[in-house]
């Protein structure tokens, strides 16, 4: 389970890279792969939004901070 988390959380960094680079540059990461249109670009997006959904579900469990107990 730790591997996957470790995959979902590098894929949400490379999101949010993806997101800042959009918002303050106007560029895509996509754009290296062809554009959004790419297929390749597409498998990236759903995998980013799939570990998103993933760590959504799964946060609790993994998370120290959620899991520690308050004493």
């Amino acid at each position: 389970m730790k591997a996957l988390h470790c995959i979902t959380f590098t894929l949400l960094v490379i999101g949010g890279l993806n997101w800042l680079l959009v918002g303050l540059f106007s560029w895509d990461i996509g754009m290296w792969f062809g554009g959004q249109e790419m297929t390749i670009s597409r498998i990236i997006y759903v995998l980013v939004g799939a570990a998103a959904i993933l760590e959504v579900v799964s946060h609790k469990g993994n998370c120290k901070c959620c899991t520690a107990r308050k004493g």
